[in-house]
C-alpha cells in the first residue's frame, strides 16, 4: 500500500480552524474508509502508549486489527493532537459547570474531570506544546511494563489481551497533558454521554446523498403501507402495530434493490437536477426515510375523536363528514409540528436533551447501514449487524412461547396458583386483576420491556420504580382501610363502578342526545373509583404544578436562555438558531441551512386557523377560546415535559388536567370536552414526537429543511389515508366497536375516550369531586407545596445523594396502575440493573457496541412474531387449551378482580353516599 494514501486521507481530518468551527468537524469518509490506516500513521505526535491511552479511554481498544482502525479512531487521535493544554483546560472547566448535576453524566467521568481541573490549575506547559506530555518515567511500574510490550509489538498487531485491558485504569492520571486533551476532545468533538458515544459519530461528510428520489419514493411507500396497518387494527384488542424499528429492517433490502434496479441518471427539471441512483444506500437516506415513516408511524390521537363522535353506539353524529374530519386531524397534527420547531433550543441544540428513547433506533440504523471494524470485546468480535440477527431470530422465535404456547410465562402470577380464590392474595399479588407484588413475575420481553429497560437510564429507572413502590403502599392501605369505599372494588380496576358493585354503565345517565340526564342520574348515582384508580387521578393532578414548578426552576437558566433566543429569533428573523449552542453535534449542523422559526409560527397559525373554522362550519358545541386555551396550556407546560423527556424518557400527558378544567368550565358539553381535549393532548403528544425524529436527523447530520419536508408531507398522506381507512372501516365492518364483535373490533380506546367525555364532560368533575372525593381538588396544592422542598433539597443536599433524586419521575411512579401494576415494572427493573448499571458501568465496551442494538433486535422479533401468530392463530381461533395457558385466569384473576368487601353486606345493600347526599 503507498504511503501517501493515508497520510493524504490523514490530512482532510487534522484540525483547521477552531474546535467551533463547522469545518473542524468535517470529515471525507470516503477517503478514510477506501485506505488501511495503522495505529503507526495517526498522531505521531504521540507515543505508542499514548495512543493505546486514547483508545482505551473510547473503548476502542478492542480493535483487533490495529493495522485498519476505524473512521473514529483516526477523526479523534488526530483531533486530539491538534488540541492545546490551555484551551483543553478551559473546555473541561466549562463542562464541569454545564454539567453539574446532570445525571447522565458518569459519576466516575465527572470526577475525573475536577481532578483534572484541579490539577491543571496554575500548571504552565514547559514546552507551551500540544504535544508536551509527562514523562513515562514517572508512571507506575505496571505502566511501564505496558510501555515496554508496546515497543516490541507491531502497530498491525492484534489488540493486546483482556488482562492488559483490565489492569489500565483510565481515570488515573498517568500523563497529564494527554488526559486533559483527551477528555476536552470527547466534550468538544463527540459527546460527553456514553450513550450518544456508543450510536453516534464525531465527524459529518457533507457530499454524502441524503434528501434524494430513493427517500421519497420508499417513505411514500412504507408511509402508506404503514397507515393502513396502524389505522386498521388501532382499535382492535390486541392492537398490531407495525413501529419504526420493524420498517427500518424491511427499509434497508428495499434501499438495496432500489439501488440496484434503478437507472444511473438524472433527471432535469428546471433548476433541479435529480439524480435517480447517487450510489450505494447510505445510513443518511436510510434515517431520512425511517423518519419519513416515524411521523405517521401510529395514528393520529384525535381518531379517537372520530370514533367518539361518528360510530352509531357512541354519540352518532352525522353530521360528521370528510370536511371536518380532515380539519380537525390536520389542525392538530400539523399544530404538533408548530410546536416541536418552537421547541428546539429547549430539545435538539443543548447537550443535556440526549433523547434515550430514539437512540436503539440510531443504534439499528450504525448495524444495518454503518461499515464497522472489526473488534474483540471480552472475547466477543460478533459484528452489531450479526448479533442484532441472532438476537432477532432467538426473539422471533421465543415470543411464540409466552404469547400462544405456554401463556404462563408471560403473566407468571404464580402466587396465586397457591390460593386463587383468596381475594387478599390475588389483590396483592395478581398481575390481572391485582397490584403484582411478585419478585420474578414474567419472561415476557413485552412485559419486561414495558417501560424501555435497555434504553432508559438506570437512575430513570430506579427513581420511578420507588414511586410506584410508595404508590403500592398507599393503594394497599386504601382498600384495608375501606376508604371512600374503595375496599367494596377490585383493588386495581381502571373501570368506573356503581354503588352496587357492577360497572358503571353511562348509558344509564343520558338522553337521546348523549347530554346528561338529571332524572336519570337521580336514580343510578355517582360513579366511584377503586383505590389504584384513586391514586393514579390524584398523582395526575399533582404532577403537573410539580413538574412545572420543580422543572422550570432547576433548569431556569437554559430555558431562559432558549426563550431569549426564541424572542431574538422573532425579532431577527434572519438570525441563526444554532446561536449560543456549543454542542458538537449542534456545531457539524450549522453546515445545513435550518428551517427559520418564522416557517413553524406560519404552520401554527395556520393550524389553529383550521381549528377555528372546524369549530366555526360544523355543530362542534366549542367555543374558539377552547382551541386558544389548548394552544396556551401547551406553551405552559411542553417545556418542562419536553425537558423530562429528553433526559429521562419518561413523558405524561395533558389529557387529565384538559379533562378537568373544561370539565368545570363547560359542564355538561361532552363534545367540547372532547375535541379541546384532542388539542391539549395531541400537540404535546405530536410535538414530542416530531421533536424526537428531528433530534435523530439531528444526530445523523441530516439537514434540517429535509427532515421539516418530509415530516409536512408524510403528515399529509397519512392523515387522508387514514382518514380513509377509519371511515371503511366504521361503514364496512358489522358490529363495529361492540364489546363482542367477533373479529375483535371492540374499539378499547374509544370506548374509553367516550366514557372520560361522559364522565368528565356530561356529569363534569364538579359533581364527581365536589362531593366525592373532595381531596383531588387539593392534589394541585399538594404537587406544588411538594416542590418546594424537592428543590431544597436538590439544591442544598449532599450530591452524592442529590445527584440521582428525580423526584418528578417519583410521583410519574404512582401513575403506573389502573390497569398496569408491580407485574410490568419489577422484571425490566432486574434488567435494567443487569444491563444500564452493572454492564455499562464495567464492560463499557460491550455496552455501548451491543445493548442498544439488542434491544431493537428483541423488539423487531417480537412485533414480526405476533403479527404472524396473529394472521396464522388467533385471527380464526386456534387456540390451545391446557393447564400452562389456563391456570393464570383460574379464580378471581379470571374474573377480573375482586372487591375484599360484599357490597350486599353494606348498609341498605350498597355502598357509598346516600341518595340525598350525591353531588
Amino acid at each position: 500500500m503507498s504511503e501517501k494514501g493515508p497520510i493524504r486521507a490523514i490530512t482532510s481530518v487534522q484540525s483547521v480552524d477552531h474546535v467551533l468551527d463547522t469545518a473542524d468537524h468535517e470529515i471525507d469518509l470516503q477517503a478514510i474508509q477506501s485506505q488501511a490506516i495503522s495505529v503507526g500513521d495517526v498522531g505521531t505526535s504521540f507515543t505508542e502508549f499514548q495512543k493505546r491511552l486514547i483508545l482505551k479511554r473510547m473503548n476502542l481498544h478492542t480493535i483487533v486489527d490495529l493495522g485498519h482502525l476505524s473512521p473514529v479512531a483516526v477523526f479523534m487521535i488526530e483531533k486530539i493532537a491538534g488540541m492545546t493544554v490551555e484551551e483543553s483546560i478551559e473546555i473541561v472547566k466549562e463542562a464541569i459547570v454545564h454539567h453539574d448535576e446532570d445525571v447522565n453524566i458518569p459519576t466516575a467521568d465527572y470526577d475525573f474531570w475536577e481532578e483534572l481541573v484541579k490539577q491543571g490549575n496554575g500548571k504552565v506547559s514547559e514546552e507551551g506544546s500540544s504535544s508536551s506530555t509527562t514523562s513515562l518515567n514517572k508512571l507506575p511500574s505496571h505502566k511501564e511494563k505496558w510501555t515496554e510490550k508496546q515497543k516490541v509489538s507491531e502497530p498491525s498487531s492484534a489488540a493486546h489481551s483482556d488482562e492488559e485491558d483490565q489492569d489500565f485504569d483510565c481515570f488515573k492520571i498517568v500523563d497529564y497533558d494527554l488526559q486533559v486533551r483527551l477528555e476536552a476532545a470527547l466534550i468538544a468533538y463527540y459527546s460527553p454521554y456514553p450513550e450518544v458515544r456508543a450510536v453516534t459519530d464525531p465527524f459529518d461528510d457533507s457530499s454524502i446523498p441524503c434528501e434524494t428520489f430513493r427517500v421519497y419514493l420508499l417513505g411514500i411507500i412504507w408511509t402508506c403501507l404503514g397507515t393502513f396497518i396502524n389505522q386498521f387494527f388501532a382499535e382492535r384488542q390486541p392492537s398490531i402495530t407495525l413501529s419504526s424499528t420493524v420498517v427500518q429492517l424491511f427499509l434497508y433490502p428495499s434501499g438495496k434493490i432500489v439501488e440496484r434496479i434503478f437507472p444511473k441518471k438524472v433527471i432535469k427539471l428546471g433548476k433541479w437536477h435529480i439524480d435517480l441512483n447517487p450510489g450505494p444506500w447510505n445510513h443518511k437516506e436510510q434515517m431520512l426515510t425511517t423518519i419519513f415513516y416515524s411521523v405517521s408511524s401510529g395514528f393520529a390521537y384525535v381518531s379517537y375523536n372520530l370514533h367518539a363522535q361518528k360510530v352509531e353506539r357512541f354519540y352518532n353524529n352525522q353530521w360528521v363528514d370528510f370536511g371536518y374530519q380532515i380539519l380537525l386531524t390536520m389542525a392538530t397534527n400539523y399544530l404538533g409540528i408548530g410546536f416541536a420547531g418552537l421547541l428546539r433550543r429547549f430539545a435538539i441544540y443543548p447537550h443535556k436533551a440526549i433523547w434515550p428513547t430514539i437512540l436503539p433506533t440510531i443504534a439499528l440504523n450504525k448495524a444495518l447501514v454503518q461499515a464497522e471494524t472489526k473488534e474483540n470485546i471480552h472475547g466477543w468480535t460478533l459484528s452489531r449487524y450479526r448479533w442484532f440477527f441472532l438476537v432477532f431470530i432467538f426473539s422471533f422465535c421465543y415470543n411464540w412461547i409466552p404469547t400462544y404456547l405456554f401463556n404462563a410465562l408471560s403473566y407468571f402470577n404464580w402466587p396465586t396458583w397457591i390460593a386463587p380464590n383468596n381475594t387478599t392474595l390475588v389483590a396483592i399479588t395478581g398481575s390481572a386483576s391485582g397490584l403484582g407484588l411478585n419478585p420474578w413475575p414474567t419472561f415476557d420481553w413485552n412485559i419486561l420491556n414495558f417501560n424501555g429497560c435497555l434504553i432508559y437510564p438506570f437512575y430513570a429507572q430506579v427513581n420511578q420504580y420507588i414511586g410506584t413502590m410508595l404508590a403500592f403502599l398507599v393503594i394497599t392501605a386504601l382498600w384495608f382501610t375501606n376508604h371512600k369505599w374503595t375496599g367494596y372494588i377490585p383493588i386495581n380496576s381502571a373501570s368506573l363502578w356503581d354503588r352496587f358493585g357492577s360497572i358503571y354503565s353511562v348509558e344509564n345517565i343520558v338522553n337521546d342526545d348523549t347530554l346528561f340526564d338529571q332524572a336519570k342520574y337521580d336514580d343510578i348515582g355517582p360513579p366511584y373509583y377503586s383505590a389504584a384508580n384513586l391514586v393514579v387521578y390524584g398523582a395526575f393532578i399533582a404532577i403537573y404544578p410539580f413538574s412545572i414548578i420543580y422543572e422550570v426552576f432547576m433548569n431556569r437558566k437554559p430555558i431562559w436562555s432558549a426563550i431569549k433566543g426564541l424572542t431574538q429569533g422573532f425579532k431577527n428573523f434572519r438570525g441563526s438558531v444554532y446561536e449560543g449552542f456549543n454542542d458538537p453535534h449542534t456545531i457539524m449542523m450549522k453546515k445545513y441551512k435550518e428551517v427559520p422559526d418564522w416557517a413553524f409560527a406560519i404552520v401554527l397559525v395556520i393550524s389553529i386557523v383550521l381549528a377555528i373554522i372546524c369549530v366555526q362550519v360544523y355543530p362542534a358545541q366549542t367555543p374558539v377560546w377552547g382551541i386558544f386555551f389548548a394552544v396556551g396550556i401547551n406553551f405552559v407546560f411542553l417545556i418542562p415535559l419536553t425537558a423530562i423527556y429528553s433526559t429521562t424518557g419518561f413523558s405524561f400527558g395533558l389529557n387529565v388536567l384538559v379533562q378537568l378544567i373544561v370539565g368545570f368550565a363547560l359542564p355538561g358539553n361532552g363534545l367540547a370536552l372532547m375535541f379541546i381535549k384532542a388539542f391539549g393532548y395531541n400537540i404535546n403528544g405530536q410535538a414530542q414526537n416530531y421533536i424526537s425524529d428531528q433530534k435523530m436527523g439531528h444526530y445523523l447530520k441530516i439537514p434540517p429543511r429535509a427532515v421539516f419536508r418530509t415530516q409536512m408531507f408524510s403528515i399529509l398522506i397519512s392523515s387522508f389515508l387514514g382518514l380513509a381507512v377509519l371511515n371503511f372501516q366504521i361503514a364496512n365492518i358489522a358490529n363495529y366497536c361492540a364489546p363482542n364483535n367477533t373479529q375483535k373490533f371492540t374499539c378499547p380506546g374509544a370506548t374509553v375516550f367516550y366514557n372520560a367525555s361522559i364522565l368528565w364532560g356530561v356529569i363534569g368533575p364538579k359533581k364527581v369531586f365536589g362531593g366525592l372525593y373532595p381531596i383531588l381538588q387539593w392534589c394541585f396544592l399538594i404537587g406544588f407545596l411538594l416542590a418546594i422542598p424537592c428543590i431544597a433539597f436538590k439544591k442544598y443536599g449532599p450530591k452524592k445523594y442529590t445527584k440521582y433524586f428525580q423526584p418528578s419521575l417519583m410521583v410519574g411512579g404512582f401513575l403506573f396502575y389502573a390497569p398496569y401494576n408491580l407485574s410490568f415494572y419489577t422484571g425490566g427493573l432486574y434488567m435494567s440493573i443487569a444491563f444500564m448499571w452493572y454492564l455499562k458501568s464495567r464492560y463499557l465496551a460491550w455496552w455501548q457496541k451491543y445493548n442498544f442494538v439488542l434491544s431493537g433486535a428483541m423488539d423487531a422479533g417480537v412485533a414480526f412474531s405476533a403479527i404472524i401468530i396473529f394472521f396464522a392463530v388467533q385471527y380464526k381461533d386456534k387456540s390451545l387449551s391446557w393447564w400452562g395457558n389456563n391456570v393464570i385466569w383460574n379464580g378471581i384473576e379470571g374474573m377480573g378482580g375482586q372487591g375484599r368487601l360484599d357490597p350486599a353486606d353494606a348498609p341498605d345493600g350498597y355502598f357509598g353516599l346516600r341518595p340525598n347526599q350525591w353531588p
